[in-house]
């Protein structure tokens, strides 16, 4: 699982955080964030997690959709802390007791969906839009917020009854070359690494070979800080980037795509 301690406020991110923020600031209902493979949306979603105070805030992480029938909405319970087992009727009436006991404690419900494309059957995306009826006073006691790749938009857009319910979303696009020349910097920040490891010249072939794919960034940058350190370089030059590259993130066994997928 990402740590959001290595979060960067690339412009992008940002951008979606901010969106995110507001839609379950202002009980939109649904939010939707969705970004390609390694855009950064996990990692963006755990960050905005960590933005919600527990004291007006609770939150419940669903990160394995593909799960059937009663069993996501007694995913969406256990996460919540709540007893999962029951009829499909004990648990609605527990989670709207636990909605409302919320409400009145000036406290917001949020449910996260990670991988949210993921889900097998439109029956499933149903069950969301009915989470989305517990409403008192015209305001949502749960927002939803539901994060995947960009079929997601196509399978909701395919739903008119739930599209029409998702009141905020974002696509994250991936960096591009200064983004992942300050990302590169960011994350060595982060790290308590130097700043100067990379020279320019690696950077531009870091995102030659990467094409502003956060995921693959990191891995890149990982591997070319261990042959580094190997070898005893003291700094990493274009040279080793394109080593790096060339013999190990195409590798056949690797399908065509490397230690970086």
């Amino acid at each position: 699982m990402p740590d959001p301690k290595f979060y960067v406020p690339s412009a992008k991110h940002e951008a979606a955080m901010e969106r995110m923020l507001y839609g379950i600031h202002a009980r939109k209902g649904i939010v939707m964030l969705t970004g390609e493979i390694g855009s950064g949306k996990t990692l963006l979603s755990r960050a905005v997690i960590l933005k919600l105070p527990r004291s007006r805030y609770e939150v419940g992480l669903v990160s394995n959709p593909t799960i059937l029938g009663n069993e996501f909405l007694s995913e969406i319970l256990f996460q919540l802390g709540l007893d999962p087992h029951g009829t499909r009727v004990e648990l609605l009436r527990r989670l709207n007791d636990q909605l409302l006991a919320n409400y009145h404690r000036n406290i917001d419900t949020v449910v996260v969906v990670d991988e949210a494309q993921a889900i097998e059957h439109d029956r499933l995306f149903e069950e969301l839009r009915l989470l989305s009826n517990f409403q008192l006073n015209d305001r949502f006691l749960i927002t939803l917020v539901l994060v995947g790749q960009p079929e997601l938009r196509e399978r909701i857009t395919r739903i008119p009854q739930l599209a029409q319910r998702v009141a905020i979303q974002h696509h994250i696009d991936y960096l591009d070359r200064a983004e992942t020349k300050a990302y590169i910097l960011a994350r060595l920040t982060a790290a308590g690494s130097e700043l100067g490891i990379f020279s320019p010249p690696a950077i531009s072939s870091i995102y030659h070979r990467t094409g502003g794919v956060c995921r693959l960034i990191n891995s890149l940058c990982d591997l070319c800080l261990y042959f580094g350190h190997v070898s005893g370089a003291r700094q990493i030059r274009r040279a080793l980037v394109e080593k790096v590259g060339n013999e190990l993130l195409h590798r056949p066994e690797n399908n065509g795509v490397g230690v970086l997928s």
